[in-house]
């Protein structure tokens, strides 16, 4: 069975600008996960669009979600439900690159289940209290979608899987921004045998 394993974390803008990158941080430390690369930089929309590497099926069904939601709210249905769908994409691509993003990877034991846990469900108004997304984020898919056509403001990105952890870790880093390193946290939170503790 494999202890450990990598994901990616985005620090959103709005997480950037209300001054809660150490408060995150720190969750995650608290935790056992350990830092592996960061960086922070402002993404261009094509690469923002590459990472969600969405498809027309996906954009098809959320389309038609916001086009139900339009029809409740008695709004107006100016497009086609795919539209709306790539909508989703667009704006959050202008969310995401309106300012800086903190970019790390984590490592721990099924560290991808644990830092989803702690983030929380996408949508901030829904989310556990307890989690980031819950404690901080008042933010709602009608209000961004249906409402202010925004992107919805989450303030970060969390892998989904295995699979999408090694794909948008390979496209925000190069292998040389990745440090292998041992923490002296690793020897109680894995060693067998705590051997070392005592001298």
């Amino acid at each position: 069975m494999k202890t450990q394993e990598r994901s990616l974390v985005i620090l959103k803008p709005d997480t950037i600008q209300r001054n809660l990158i150490g408060e995150i941080i720190k969750r995650f430390e608290n935790r056992g996960l350990k830092i592996v690369g960061i960086k922070m930089i402002v993404p261009s929309e094509e690469k923002v669009f590459e990472h969600y590497d969405k498809n027309d099926e996906w954009f098809l069904k959320k389309g038609e979600g916001v086009v139900e939601a339009l029809k409740t709210a008695g709004k107006e249905i100016e497009k086609e439900p795919l539209e709306y769908g790539k909508d989703i994409i667009r704006s959050i691509s202008k969310y995401m690159t309106a300012g800086p993003c903190i970019f790390l990877v984590y490592e721990g034991h099924r560290a991808i289940d644990v830092i989803r846990k702690i983030g929380g469900i996408t949508e901030p108004v829904s989310a556990d209290i307890g989690s980031i997304r819950g404690d901080y984020g008042v933010d709602s898919f009608d209000l961004c979608a249906v409402q202010d056509n925004r992107g919805l403001r989450n303030m970060l990105h969390t892998s989904e899987n295995e699979e999408d952890a090694q794909r948008e870790i390979s496209l925000w880093f190069d292998e040389s921004e990745i440090v292998n390193y041992t923490h002296v946290l690793e020897k109680i939170l894995y060693d067998i045998n705590l051997d070392g503790i005592l001298e």
